[in-house]
């Protein structure tokens, strides 16, 4: 019956070949839509969304846009799609980045070397172009940040609290929102001048700071231990 079945017609595909050669072609689209979708990624990182056309896009892959356009509708699409995948990736380093940790100090020092190494070259327009110019993706950014980004930061400070490395009378929900909201308060020039810094030394600062309006005695003492002592970089995630 098996055999009768392969040799046969295989519903909707025809035969077993056409079905292989279905999969090869959907396999194969599937491959050009990440590419472009990484391709444009890199782009919006490093020069922002609005300044990146379809035609940026289609160079930097050396493609034509008339491909592009066989994979999205527009370049709205391609930002919504793109934000997606960023945001899924960037939580799967997270959550690697807690599993990895030995302590909640621990591993906000990941998340301290995770930052630093992605943050180099961001561009301090991303989140004002998403806001701006597409409703969609920002709706992505705002409901990851307040929901698992916060989320995480309570769960760290209640770890943190528990541990005796974070102050007992601290409030992890209070801290958590102002803590997640900082990080989209650096992307307003009108707030801090990314012209006179790099962004990555804004976080960095910022979040040294808040580390230590967190800390414990026995919790400061072991943050400048960690400090001092590199961690291996093969537990952090690379760039996402």
């Amino acid at each position: 019956m098996l055999k009768r079945a392969v040799n046969g017609n295989c519903g909707n595909f025809g035969n077993v070949r056409s079905f292989h050669s279905f999969a090869t072609v959907m396999e194969e689209h599937d491959q050009t839509r990440d590419k472009i979708l990484q391709g444009a990624q890199e782009l919006f990182l490093k020069y922002g969304i609005r300044s990146v056309s379809m035609d940026d896009i289609a160079r930097h892959l050396s493609i034509s846009k008339k491909t592009i356009y066989q994979y999205f509708v527009d370049k709205d699409e391609i930002v919504t799609q793109a934000t997606a995948t960023h945001l899924d990736k960037t939580q799967v380093g997270f959550d690697s980045l807690t599993s990895a940790s030995k302590n909640a100090l621990d591993e906000l020092m990941r998340i301290q070397i995770f930052m630093r190494k992605n943050m180099q070259d961001l561009n301090p327009s991303l989140l004002f172009d998403l806001k701006k110019y597409h409703n969609k993706a920002w709706s992505a950014w705002m409901e990851h940040k307040n929901k698992n980004i916060k989320d995480s930061v309570v769960r760290n400070l209640k770890q943190g609290i528990e541990e005796g490395l974070y102050r007992s009378n601290l409030n992890p929900e209070i801290l958590a929102m102002l803590r997640v909201e900082s990080i989209q308060w650096l992307y307003d020039g009108q707030i801090v001048p990314t012209e006179k810094f790099k962004m990555v030394d804004i976080q960095m600062q910022m979040l040294d700071h808040f580390m230590y309006g967190l800390l414990t005695e026995k919790g400061r003492k072991l943050y400048e231990k960690y400090k001092q002592e590199p961690i291996n970089l093969e537990l952090i995630p690379h760039n996402i």
